[in-house]
Protein backbone atom coordinates (compact mmCIF):
# COMPACT_ATOMS: atom_id res chain seq x y z
CA UNK A 1 0.00 0.00 0.00
CA UNK A 2 2.86 2.42 0.69
CA UNK A 3 3.13 2.14 -3.03
CA UNK A 4 5.82 2.82 -5.52
CA UNK A 5 3.82 5.67 -7.05
CA UNK A 6 4.27 7.90 -3.99
CA UNK A 7 7.66 9.46 -3.41
CA UNK A 8 9.69 8.75 -0.29
CA UNK A 9 9.16 12.38 0.73
CA UNK A 10 5.37 12.06 0.52
CA UNK A 11 5.49 8.87 2.59
CA UNK A 12 7.75 10.53 5.17
CA UNK A 13 5.42 13.52 5.52
CA UNK A 14 2.40 11.25 5.94
CA UNK A 15 4.22 9.29 8.64
CA UNK A 16 5.19 12.48 10.51
CA UNK A 17 1.70 13.99 10.25
CA UNK A 18 0.36 10.75 11.69
CA UNK A 19 2.82 10.83 14.59
CA UNK A 20 2.18 14.50 15.32
CA UNK A 21 -1.55 13.88 15.09
CA UNK A 22 -1.35 11.76 18.21
CA UNK A 23 -0.24 14.84 20.13
CA UNK A 24 -2.98 17.14 18.76
CA UNK A 25 -5.98 16.65 16.51
CA UNK A 26 -4.73 19.05 13.85
CA UNK A 27 -1.06 19.36 13.00
CA UNK A 28 0.39 22.79 12.29
CA UNK A 29 2.58 23.18 9.26
CA UNK A 30 5.23 24.83 11.44
CA UNK A 31 5.43 21.79 13.76
CA UNK A 32 5.58 19.56 10.69
CA UNK A 33 8.37 21.72 9.23
CA UNK A 34 10.37 21.42 12.46
CA UNK A 35 9.93 17.64 12.52
CA UNK A 36 10.94 17.30 8.86
CA UNK A 37 13.76 19.83 9.28
CA UNK A 38 12.54 21.98 6.39
CA UNK A 39 11.28 25.55 6.04
CA UNK A 40 7.66 26.39 6.82
CA UNK A 41 7.19 27.20 3.12
CA UNK A 42 8.44 23.74 2.08
CA UNK A 43 6.14 22.02 4.57
CA UNK A 44 3.21 24.15 3.43
CA UNK A 45 3.86 23.26 -0.22
CA UNK A 46 3.93 19.55 0.62
CA UNK A 47 0.74 19.81 2.67
CA UNK A 48 -0.98 21.40 -0.33
CA UNK A 49 0.31 18.56 -2.52
CA UNK A 50 -0.97 15.96 -0.03
CA UNK A 51 -4.37 17.65 -0.01
CA UNK A 52 -4.46 17.68 -3.82
CA UNK A 53 -3.71 13.94 -3.78
CA UNK A 54 -6.57 13.33 -1.34
CA UNK A 55 -4.19 12.17 1.39
CA UNK A 56 -4.68 15.10 3.77
CA UNK A 57 -7.12 17.86 4.58
CA UNK A 58 -5.73 21.32 5.19
CA UNK A 59 -7.37 24.53 6.33
CA UNK A 60 -5.05 27.56 6.39
CA UNK A 61 -4.14 28.49 9.96
CA UNK A 62 -6.08 25.49 11.23
CA UNK A 63 -3.60 22.73 10.49
CA UNK A 64 -3.62 19.46 8.63
CA UNK A 65 -5.18 16.06 9.24
CA UNK A 66 -4.83 12.86 7.26
CA UNK A 67 -7.65 11.38 5.26
CA UNK A 68 -8.36 7.68 5.67
CA UNK A 69 -6.18 6.99 2.60
CA UNK A 70 -3.33 9.09 4.01
CA UNK A 71 -3.59 7.37 7.38
CA UNK A 72 -3.44 3.92 5.77
CA UNK A 73 -0.28 4.82 3.87
CA UNK A 74 1.31 6.24 7.03
CA UNK A 75 0.48 3.05 8.94
CA UNK A 76 1.93 0.90 6.16
CA UNK A 77 5.20 2.86 6.25
CA UNK A 78 5.31 2.56 10.06
CA UNK A 79 4.68 -1.19 9.75
CA UNK A 80 7.48 -1.56 7.20
CA UNK A 81 9.86 0.46 9.35
CA UNK A 82 9.22 -1.48 12.54
CA UNK A 83 9.30 -4.91 10.88
CA UNK A 84 12.60 -3.96 9.25
CA UNK A 85 14.06 -2.79 12.55
CA UNK A 86 13.19 -6.10 14.16
CA UNK A 87 14.43 -8.15 11.20
CA UNK A 88 17.72 -6.25 11.06
CA UNK A 89 18.27 -6.63 14.80
CA UNK A 90 17.16 -10.24 15.30
CA UNK A 91 18.06 -11.89 12.01
CA UNK A 92 21.07 -9.92 10.84
CA UNK A 93 22.44 -8.95 14.24
CA UNK A 94 22.61 -5.23 13.53
CA UNK A 95 22.90 -3.20 16.73
CA UNK A 96 19.75 -1.61 18.09
CA UNK A 97 21.33 1.85 17.76
CA UNK A 98 21.83 1.29 14.02
CA UNK A 99 18.56 -0.33 12.93
CA UNK A 100 16.53 2.89 12.86
CA UNK A 101 18.58 4.60 10.14
CA UNK A 102 18.78 1.40 8.07
CA UNK A 103 15.02 0.93 8.36
CA UNK A 104 14.49 4.58 7.31
CA UNK A 105 16.36 3.84 4.09
CA UNK A 106 14.60 0.54 3.38
CA UNK A 107 11.01 1.21 4.49
CA UNK A 108 10.00 2.77 1.18
CA UNK A 109 11.38 -0.03 -0.99
CA UNK A 110 9.88 -3.00 0.87
CA UNK A 111 7.44 -4.94 -1.31
CA UNK A 112 4.24 -6.38 0.11
CA UNK A 113 5.51 -9.89 -0.60
CA UNK A 114 8.77 -9.33 1.27
CA UNK A 115 6.88 -7.62 4.11
CA UNK A 116 4.68 -10.72 4.48
CA UNK A 117 7.71 -13.05 4.41
CA UNK A 118 9.56 -11.01 7.04
CA UNK A 119 6.43 -10.91 9.20
CA UNK A 120 6.04 -14.70 8.96
CA UNK A 121 9.77 -15.39 9.50
CA UNK A 122 9.67 -13.28 12.68
CA UNK A 123 6.57 -15.10 13.95
CA UNK A 124 4.13 -12.23 13.34
CA UNK A 125 5.68 -9.91 15.94
CA UNK A 126 3.70 -7.26 17.77
CA UNK A 127 6.62 -5.04 18.88
CA UNK A 128 9.87 -3.79 17.38
CA UNK A 129 13.26 -4.00 19.15
CA UNK A 130 12.61 -0.65 20.84
CA UNK A 131 9.37 -1.98 22.34
CA UNK A 132 7.11 0.02 20.01
CA UNK A 133 4.02 -1.79 18.67
CA UNK A 134 3.88 -2.95 15.07
CA UNK A 135 0.59 -2.63 13.17
CA UNK A 136 -0.55 -6.03 11.88
CA UNK A 137 -1.06 -6.90 8.21
CA UNK A 138 -4.51 -5.28 8.41
CA UNK A 139 -2.88 -2.10 9.79
CA UNK A 140 -4.41 -2.52 13.24
CA UNK A 141 -2.40 -1.96 16.41
CA UNK A 142 -1.81 -4.98 18.66
CA UNK A 143 -4.75 -5.79 20.94
CA UNK A 144 -4.93 -3.91 24.18
CA UNK A 145 -3.95 -0.57 22.67
CA UNK A 146 -6.29 2.29 23.49
CA UNK A 147 -7.77 3.89 20.40
CA UNK A 148 -8.95 7.41 21.13
CA UNK A 149 -12.15 8.26 19.25
CA UNK A 150 -12.10 4.78 17.69
CA UNK A 151 -9.33 5.88 15.34
CA UNK A 152 -5.95 4.28 14.96
CA UNK A 153 -3.32 6.02 17.01
CA UNK A 154 0.42 5.90 17.13
CA UNK A 155 2.13 5.21 20.42
CA UNK A 156 4.44 7.96 21.70
CA UNK A 157 7.19 9.03 19.35
CA UNK A 158 10.12 6.63 19.22
CA UNK A 159 12.37 6.49 22.23
CA UNK A 160 16.02 5.78 21.65
CA UNK A 161 17.17 3.04 24.01
CA UNK A 162 20.67 1.84 24.54
CA UNK A 163 21.23 -1.91 24.65
CA UNK A 164 22.17 -3.42 27.98
CA UNK A 165 25.82 -4.32 28.18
Amino acid sequence: MAGTHLSDAIQDYLKEIYKLGVESERVSTSSLARRQQVSDASASAMVKKLAALGLAEHAPYRGVTLTHAGEQIALEVIRHHRLLELYLAETLGIGIDDVHEEANRLEHALSEELEARIDKALGFPTHDPHGDPIPDANLRWPKGRARPSQSLSLPPVRRQRRPKK
